[in-house]
């Protein structure tokens, strides 16, 4: 059989690519940064427990997440990083401290020589690994507890209301008492604290952070590791490389020109028979058009809100809208359209490639629509609650804001939607089978093998969105980062990519532009070298995101393959 060859190679990639992937999981799970079981100082005293971070993140995801600032690089830019930002005045607290007791000046005014010293000494004291995995408890020194207390000052006036930080507010496009209650706060301050204590604290027998050394801060000798330059430089050359490679097998396998005579005279696509259900899809196109709008308008509010940190020409927009809410709508509205879009072509094609209506598939279709309705509107109405903090911790992870950037929605939505899109799954199946029997034209040896990968890239899409629900309301963010990159990555920009390849191979055969037999190879070729560096390349958005060299080694050599 012609395509035995590439359906084996399909099969190697997607066996192989998900093996590494689950195995160096399995290390991210594994090499996770810990999160104690309490904060002591040296003298003995209780700053603050685990469970008192882990309310802090979820605290950090009901006002935005990654809508507001970033952590460990991933969010929005219109505030600091927050663990960039707190590392740095916590180490500057502790040098201005030591200098003035030394020299009796705060520290950017000391001398060369001394600023030198006390740098080495601060480095000694904040990348040197005090957790216990004995016990769970980890341990800081005296001087820094007051660093986190004073880092804490700022950060709980900053998200609350105190007057003398309006400036900064207004920089970061964060409304005063973005954080009401007090307790909320300081758990917020606890959970600041533990991402930033992972940005520099070394690895058990590593001389880097759990984070790679990122953010590049001189104060505490995070610099680009050794291996990050080294595999960078990799990546460079096997991008390269592989561009060479498609380069040569192009003009190795060139196939003949095609000929103008066998091309139609008349569009193809213009006999087309309308199933009802291809008619139901109608309505899925303007829904598309509606949330495109109004995510266009969201994008023009959100980036006003860089211009204005708190209003809409003058207009107190933040009061009502926040920048957190305009950022999460604007982004999740794009993920509703494109999915919207794709789901609705795959509904309209299915019949179009078969020849097939099966029975009730318009009512299956129009079911299915007004699901994504009640999805869409309740899930950005909950995104609005939880940020406007009307809603508690276990309300805010099932109904409101999750803070994970592209994968926000709460959990319920995301479950009701990972329904709906087994159902569209069912509805695509059962009208494409009879085409998978027989063939679209009759022929199967040259139509099924297109026909499987449109099923198989159908099922995935589905399925893949369930890696979205791997995460619990208080789960590692490490390990939650992992899982959400399988929905963005793969989801989104890996299963997405291959099934419209397999629908616009679809519509040129039926065009007439291309012959069945060359679209299906060609698209099970592309589909192997996409996927063989998509797969294992989603670690590419993981090299700071507390896990291993590893898995940065591994992103960093076949990212660029995709």
């Amino acid at each position: 059989m012609q395509y035995r060859k590439l359906w084996w190679g399909f099969l190697l990639v997607m066996v192989g690519s998900f093996s590494v992937l689950g195995y160096f999981g399995s290390k991210i799970y594994r090499e996770a940064p810990p999160i104690p079981t309490s904060v002591v100082t040296t003298s003995g005293q209780v700053l603050f427990s685990g469970q008192d971070i882990k309310d802090g993140q979820n605290v950090w995801q009901s006002i935005g997440g990654h809508s507001v600032g970033s952590i460990w690089g991933h969010g929005a830019y219109v505030a600091p990083d927050w663990t960039a930002d707190w590392l740095h005045r916590e180490a500057m607290f502790i040098l201005d401290n030591w200098s003035q007791t030394t020299t009796g000046k705060p520290f950017l005014s000391a001398n060369a020589e001394t600023q030198a010293a006390l740098k080495v000494r601060l480095q000694n004291l904040l990348r040197k690994n005090t957790y216990d995995v004995k016990t769970g408890i980890l341990t800081v020194a005296d001087i820094r507890a007051e660093a986190i207390s004073a880092a804490s000052q700022h950060y709980t006036g900053l998200f609350t209301n105190n007057a003398a930080l309006e400036r900064y507010r207004d920089a970061y496009a964060i409304p005063k008492n973005t954080v009401k209650d007090p307790e909320r706060m300081r758990k917020l301050n606890t959970f600041f604290f533990w991402a930033s204590w992972a940005c520099v604290t070394e690895r058990p027998n590593q001389v880097i952070s759990y984070t790679n050394n990122w953010p590049s801060e001189e104060l505490v000798g995070n610099k680009p590791s050794t291996d990050l330059i080294i595999w960078t430089g990799f990546s460079v050359i096997v991008l390269l490389a592989g561009i060479g490679l498609l380069i040569w097998y192009h003009a190795a396998h060139q196939e003949g020109e095609t000929d103008l005579k066998t091309l139609p005279k008349h569009d193809p696509l213009l006999g087309l028979a309308i199933t009802p259900s291809m008619r139901a899809t109608e309505k899925y196109f303007w829904i598309v058009t509606a949330l495109m709008l109004v995510q266009v308008g969201m994008g023009a509010i959100t980036a006003h809100y860089g211009v204005e940190g708190q209003a809409f020409f003058g207009f107190p927009l933040a009061e009502y809208l926040p920048y957190a809410v305009s950022r999460s709508w604007h982004v999740q509205l794009a993920i509703f359209w494109i999915a919207t879009s794709w789901l609705a072509t795959g509904l309209f094609i299915a019949p179009a490639v078969s020849g097939h209506e099966p029975k009730f598939q318009r009512l299956g279709v129009n079911f299915l629509f007004m699901a994504l309705l009640v999805i869409v509107v309740g899930s950005l109405a909950g995104q609005w609650f939880g940020i406007m903090q009307k809603l508690g911790f276990v309300q805010n992870f099932w109904l409101g804001h999750q803070g994970y950037e592209y994968v926000d929605i709460g959990r319920f939505w995301q479950i009701f939607l990972l329904i709906g899109l087994f159902l569209w799954l069912f509805l695509m199946g059962r009208a494409i089978w009879p085409a998978l029997k027989r063939g679209t034209d009759g022929s199967p040896a040259e139509s099924r093998h297109l026909l499987a990968l449109f099923l198989i890239s159908s099922i995935a899409i589905a399925a893949f969105y369930g890696a979205g629900l791997m995460w619990g309301r208080q789960t590692n963010l490490a390990i939650a980062e992992y899982w959400r990159w399988w929905v963005v990555h793969l989801w989104v920009e890996g299963f997405f990519e291959v099934f419209a390849t397999v629908v616009i191979a679809f519509l040129f055969v039926r065009l007439g532009l291309i012959e069945i037999k060359r679209a299906t190879g060609q698209v099970l070729f592309s589909t192997i070298i996409f996927l063989f560096g998509g797969i294992i390349g989603t670690f590419h958005h993981l090299y700071f995101s507390g896990t291993p060299t590893s898995v940065m080694a591994l992103g960093q050599l076949l990212a660029p393959s995709k």
